[in-house]
């Protein structure tokens, strides 16, 4: 071969070889990329010709897919959209796919590994594909109280199963129409999104963070409790104000009040009234790494989860000194909660001491209706005995009962809560929460409250919500 047709014949082999590594590169590598990349208008025309599976809630579709006559076959839609958005997310021509159209988007699409069973059956059958369908454990009367409570404000409202971890309502404010993210017009889809806020795009149960307030003083009794030195009735200090060690800086309690004629109360007493000043000597006391321990027991530890959907992580935030660690004591300086969290610390007093994986959904089924994975409970952690938390029940029922929760309180129903209304940004109004657990001799639910910016005290604003909430469920449970 002369050298010209060699030149050639390397060249051709070059790109030759070029070639396949590129297919393969876009075919393996890529793949996955390119499949889910919303601008893929071949991937998105075969989406929109199988028959997407549904979301449902007792027994009903909050999310399915209905035929058109159009060139897109499926149109997807959310009978109670504003009620469970901040759930289901929207499947959007324009801005994809969100929340548990997205994180169940396999099963939804019909392109999960567990459904190729169903998928070889349709090739041989010639019958057309179709989505799974996702069964959550939502209580639709849970979720209506809790938005209903939220009116008007943004917020979230978070129950909880205490003894499985199953979600049974998982509310956030302001809310949107995911029906309206989710029609065949593109025009009309971004002129809609265009006037939607932050806030209504946002999860507020599970996307952010915020200070706490006093509900994390349940943490730090359970720090207290947990060292074997102290009780319910053991005595604490609990002066008017308190200097925090180092500094000039004085810290006080509710409104300037006197949580004791005597400098010291009960633990029991403390946590009933919420006072600060004993709650910021007492962390102080115990110091950083007991509390910080007992923080992250609870699931305080700054890391992410899923349940499918993502939960922010939760964090105590870095503490310097003991007066930073003071302050934290009482749910400010860095500390900063989710309300899912919120609700687990509640829900592993709830317990006995264990703290389960909070889920949402309770099992996948075929198109065929045949359940082709189901959710088990999951024990998270043991953050605390069991009889640290029969004394917490203790002083949260006391809470309620007679203390700053009141509002929380159900006839005939013992009802144990902690309230918290947390200090947050400059001119901004606090945050309000309360969390909390019913019947507290035999909890069947447990909750969390939260309202940004609520403008009241938790005990004024959050517990009535909770109180709803709790009604609502047990209502539905034969009572009590």
């Amino acid at each position: 071969m002369n050298a010209p047709l060699r030149r050639v014949a390397i060249s051709v082999l070059v790109l030759f070889t070029l070639l396949i590594l590129n297919v393969n590169y876009i075919q393996v590598v890529r793949a996955d990329k390119l499949r889910n990349d919303p601008s893929n208008t071949r991937v998105l025309a075969e989406e929109y010709d199988r028959e997407r599976g549904s979301i449902i809630v007792d027994g009903k579709e909050i999310a399915l897919s209905t035929p058109t006559p159009g060139r897109l076959k499926y149109l997807r839609q959310y009978p109670q959209g504003e009620l469970y958005a901040g759930v289901t997310g929207y499947y959007s021509l324009v801005y994809s796919k969100t929340r548990l159209e997205q994180a169940e988007n396999d099963l939804l699409s019909g392109s999960d590994p567990r459904l190729v069973l169903r998928r070889l059956a349709d090739l041989f059958t010639g019958r057309d594909p179709a989505g799974g369908d996702v069964v959550l454990t939502l209580d639709p009367a849970v979720q209506q109280a809790a938005m209903t409570g939220l009116q008007g404000q943004t917020g979230a409202v978070v129950a909880l199963d205490p003894s499985t971890g199953k979600i049974l309502g998982l509310a956030s404010t302001p809310s949107f129409d995911p029906t309206k993210l989710s029609s065949h017009d593109p025009a009309a889809i971004r002129a809609y999104r265009d006037k939607l806020s932050d806030d209504q795009l946002t999860n507020q149960a599970i996307d952010q963070r915020y200070s706490p307030g006093s509900v994390f003083k349940v943490v730090v009794s359970a720090a207290a409790l947990a060292t074997g030195k102290y009780t319910p009735d053991t005595q604490i200090a609990a002066p008017d104000k308190l200097t925090l060690p180092g500094t000039k800086t004085t810290l006080e309690n509710f409104a300037g009040e006197s949580c004791s004629s005597t400098g010291k109360q009960s633990l029991l007493d403390a946590l009933r009234i919420s006072c600060n000043t004993a709650f910021a000597q007492l962390g102080i006391d115990l110091g950083e790494d007991k509390v910080r321990s007992m923080a992250e027991a609870f699931g305080i530890d700054d890391q992410k989860f899923d349940m499918p959907l993502k939960v922010a992580g939760s964090t105590l935030g870095s503490i310097d000194n003991d007066a930073q660690l003071g302050v934290s004591s009482i749910g400010q300086q860095d500390v900063q909660l989710t309300p899912m969290q919120a609700a687990m610390i509640a829900a592993a007093v709830a317990n006995h001491g264990s703290l389960m994986k909070p889920y949402l959904v309770d099992r996948v089924t075929a198109p065929d209706l045949a359940v082709v994975d189901r959710t088990e409970p999951e024990e998270m952690s043991k953050p605390i005995s069991s009889d640290v938390a029969k004394d917490l029940t203790q002083m949260m029922t006391a809470v309620v009962a007679n203390g700053t929760g009141r509002r929380a309180q159900i006839d005939g129903v013992e009802v144990a809560g902690k309230t918290g209304t947390a200090e947050n940004a400059t001119n901004a109004s606090d945050h309000s929460w309360f969390i909390g657990f019913a019947p507290a001799d035999h909890p069947k639910i447990a909750v969390a409250v939260f309202i940004k910016h609520g403008g009241s005290t938790g005990g004024d604003i959050s517990a009535p919500i909770a109180k709803s909430v709790i009604q609502a469920y047990l209502a539905g449970q034969g009572g009590n």
